[in-house]
């Protein structure tokens, strides 16, 4: 019957967790012609959704206020809605404590709740990103205490969101899905609610821990190859070389090579975290990921590497950095988006401030944000706050909103730990680049 529902769009879906990835995930099944419930305990979410009211710079404002006026999309804080569906999509969040050991709390309350409403023939999908098993090993005993069976009586899947926050070319809709259910009708099911509702390929695999796996996998080559660019980029300082002309030069060979680059760290809620969720189950397998956990110590250096970097060049201007005025140019994770998720700009700024530098933040999507238990507001770019600075630091490359000639021409010191200058053609005696 749920293939049927599916194939007809009659199947309601609840989509469990409205952040990044489960909003977007809603409105595309929405838009897709079902039914869609999403669910979230966080009240100021369920009102904006229910309000038509974006919060994600993913989706289209448009898009969701229709949806919504349609009485395709509503969300609710009542998990007693459940059982009023066929899907229920879990995009909850997946974070590491501070010993990088993996949190599965939020999975598995969300398991938890859709237990007390699982009912015959209901598809159950975990999106977030985890280590292999934990669908098999964690929501299927869960799931099964209820005395309904997977495979013939409900439906069971893995399958890893893959968003890239502020990318113009890739969206939900059209990035394809890699798909792993435990047994043949559940990875059937799922299979066809992904081709009912996506403009993209869906690609099968063997079970849910294949499934797992890729999304491991697909990090952790991103956080190998960034902590060599970064080791490079060290080495290359010391040499006097530029990296950024070695790596374009690089570039130019057209096979068996791929530019990655240096920064201040890496952020977002994938790259710095997926992978340590790999090393921690390795472990049970009497395993050490020995390349993983030194590529992550060579990125989480990086934040003091840039502070001991701008400590040389105010020393060679005959500044102190103690009492120093320094402007962080960005504070977000990533270019042109708000997201402030692991952001390694933090760490830049906990590093300054604990060198006692007076540091003034300013990012043009940010308004404010949580820093030592407060609320902190950014500034705005001025002349005057610029020409007073001792330094610019740039530490998020916003390639709108932000008018970076201006900045050059005001600025005593500019340190570029992006290259975003010299990508847009943009120099100065003042800059130094990472």
């Amino acid at each position: 019957m749920i293939k049927e529902k599916i194939l007809n769009r009659e199947a309601v879906i609840g989509v469990i967790g409205l952040g990044y990835v489960g909003l977007p995930l809603a409105v595309e099944k929405a838009k897709a012609g079902f039914k869609v419930i999403g669910f979230d305990i966080q009240e100021r979410k369920i009102q904006m959704v229910n309000e038509g009211h974006n919060y994600i710079g993913d989706v289209v404002n448009e898009d969701l206020e229709r949806i919504v006026k349609e009485g395709k999309l509503r969300a609710t804080t009542d998990f007693d809605e459940l059982r009023n569906c066929d899907v229920a999509a879990i995009c909850v969040p997946t974070p590491l404590d501070k010993y990088k050991q993996p949190d599965l709390t939020y999975v598995v309350n969300s398991t938890k709740e859709v237990a007390k409403r699982l009912h015959k023939d209901m598809l159950v999908v975990l999106e977030s990103t985890t280590y292999p098993g934990t669908t098999e090993e964690v929501m299927k005993p869960i799931l099964e205490e209820t005395g309904l069976k997977c495979g013939e009586d409900f439906y069971l899947a893995f399958s890893p969101e893959r968003v890239d926050p502020g990318n113009l070319r890739y969206k939900t809709k059209n990035t394809p899905k890699v798909v792993g259910g435990v047994g043949k009708e559940s990875t059937e099911v799922a299979r066809l609610l992904y081709e009912s509702v996506l403009e993209a390929e869906v690609f099968v695999v063997s079970s849910p821990k294949e499934a797992e796996m890729t999304k491991i996998l697909e990090n952790t080559f991103r956080i190998v190859n960034i902590a060599l660019a970064n080791e490079m980029a060290i080495i290359a300082d010391k040499m006097g070389i530029s990296i950024w002309e070695v790596i374009s030069a690089a570039s130019t060979k057209p096979f068996g090579f791929m530019p990655f680059y240096p920064g201040p760290g890496v952020g977002g809620h994938c790259i710095p975290i997926d992978p340590f969720y790999l090393t921690y189950i390795a472990r049970k397998y009497d395993y050490h990921t020995r390349l993983i956990e030194m590529a992550g110590e060579i990125n989480d250096f990086m934040p003091e590497y840039v502070v001991d970097r701008l400590m040389k060049q105010l020393n060679e201007r005959k500044k102190c950095m103690n009492g120093a005025k320094i402007i962080m140019l960005g504070i977000a994770y990533k270019g042109d988006i708000d997201d402030m998720r692991e952001s390694p700009a933090l760490k830049v700024l906990e590093q300054l401030e604990k060198n006692h530098a007076d540091v003034t933040v300013v990012d043009p999507y940010v308004e404010e944000f949580r820093w030592n238990g407060e609320v902190r507001k950014t500034a705005e770019l001025s002349a005057e706050l610029i020409k007073e600075a001792d330094a610019v630091v740039i530490t998020t490359a916003h390639k709108h909103k932000v008018n970076y000639q201006f900045v050059v021409d005001n600025a005593k010191l500019v340190f570029d730990t992006k290259n975003i200058l010299k990508s847009l053609g943009i120099a100065g005696e003042n800059v130094e680049v990472l």
